[in-house]
């Protein structure tokens, strides 16, 4: 079994997600007691805040590169960054690295594309809708993503930073989600791409007609996998 490195901390309760998922899937694959080998680095999230704040997203990916390499040093042979608004410095990581970094970008769109789908919705942070990375990255791969309007990027945002990254759950705030869903499955989006590890603690795919990637769960298990392999 290969050891998986995660940068995780973005926010802790997601990274909770991928350390149940991660063994989940080990467990489910090899039985037994079986769990995966593991490494996790958790950075202070307020200082990784404080550089998208700022728009300091070199510093941000200072910080990041020097935990990949870490883990790299401590013997992991695949690294994971725990967040996809974080994938925006994902290529100067990568090239901190020796070994491979598993991109979440490429998972989930990987996912979309196997299930025939072509123009997803795109719900995330702020960031991550409104900065380009992600759509550019997918739309290289064939896919349209879709973005909400502003005043809905704005109510995804303030639901992830201050709301789910703090655990807690609303029932109102599901609403408006699945409210923003059905606005733009009318307008023909064919899937829901939850672009932010925090969403699935909200949305999951019983509450959908149509199809839902979870990039939290794919990137999981594109770990495993590789673990695995």
């Amino acid at each position: 079994m290969k050891r998986i490195g995660l940068i995780g901390g973005m926010s802790w309760e997601s990274t909770a997600v991928y350390y149940r998922l991660i063994n989940q899937a080990v467990r489910q694959r090899r039985g037994g007691l079986e769990s995966a080998d593991l490494l996790l680095h958790s950075v202070n999230f307020a200082e990784i805040v404080a550089c998208q704040t700022a728009g300091r997203w070199d510093r941000a990916a200072d910080l990041l590169a020097a935990s990949a390499r870490r883990l790299e040093q401590a013997g992991a042979d695949m690294v994971l960054i725990c967040t996809n608004t974080m994938h925006l410095v994902a290529d100067t990581v990568a090239a901190a690295l020796s070994v491979p970094l598993l991109n979440i970008i490429d998972e989930t769109a990987a996912a979309v594309r196997r299930s025939g789908c072509a123009q997803p919705l795109l719900l995330a942070t702020r960031y991550t809708m409104e900065q380009g990375f992600y759509g550019e990255r997918m739309a290289r791969q064939g896919l349209e993503p879709r973005i909400p309007a502003a005043a809905d990027r704005q109510r995804m945002h303030d639901i992830i930073f201050q709301e789910l990254c703090h655990g807690v759950v609303r029932e109102e705030s599901r609403r408006a989600v699945l409210d923003i869903i059905a606005r733009h499955r009318a307008g023909g989006a064919d899937s829901v791409i939850l672009g932010c590890t925090e969403i699935c603690l909200l949305i999951d795919a019983g509450l959908l007609d149509c199809p839902l990637f979870d990039s939290t769960a794919l990137h999981a298990e594109a770990a495993v996998a590789f673990a695995l392999a």
